[in-house]
């Protein structure tokens, strides 16, 4: 009986991850902070990898059903944060170095026809150093090499 319990905890968990992923796809819409939506994420994953360990914590010798649901409960509500969170953030990077690059081409066609190259890029740099900014923000936050 006790590995019944503990093989449906350990079924349980699985299941709310990978329950998620189509959470992931209705998540909210983007912040315009996207420290702000990465600090939320990282609040949200703790919040889950905690609930999860509660969860996993559960002694199969005495836990009760209500327990058992009420940690689920707890994970899973804190997966749904996690989705919701993981989605913001993703389309908050997306979002900051589409928004520079967007930048960057107004600028760029609103340069005369007659502009200098030295005016040219001096007019153009603001706009570079933005979408650099937010390219090597982006990278950085995703851990690319």
């Amino acid at each position: 009986m006790n590995r019944v319990l503990s093989a449906a905890v350990s079924t349980v968990s699985a299941l709310v991850l990978s329950a998620g992923g189509a959470s992931a796809a209705l998540a909210a819409g983007p912040t315009d902070d996207p420290t702000a939506a990465a600090a939320e994420l990282c609040t949200n994953l703790n919040e889950l990898k905690s609930d999860n360990a509660k969860l996993r914590a559960l002694n199969p010798a005495n836990a009760t059903k209500e327990q058992i649901q009420e940690a689920y409960s707890d994970v899973q509500d804190d997966w749904s944060d996690v989705a919701d969170s993981t989605a913001t953030w993703e389309t908050a990077r997306k979002d900051a170095v589409k928004t520079a690059a967007d930048d960057l081409k107004t600028a760029y066609e609103a340069l005369p026809g007659d502009t200098t190259g030295r005016d040219a890029v001096t007019a153009l740099k603001p706009h570079t150093e933005k979408l650099e900014t937010a390219v090597t923000e982006a990278r950085s936050s995703l851990n690319c090499s």
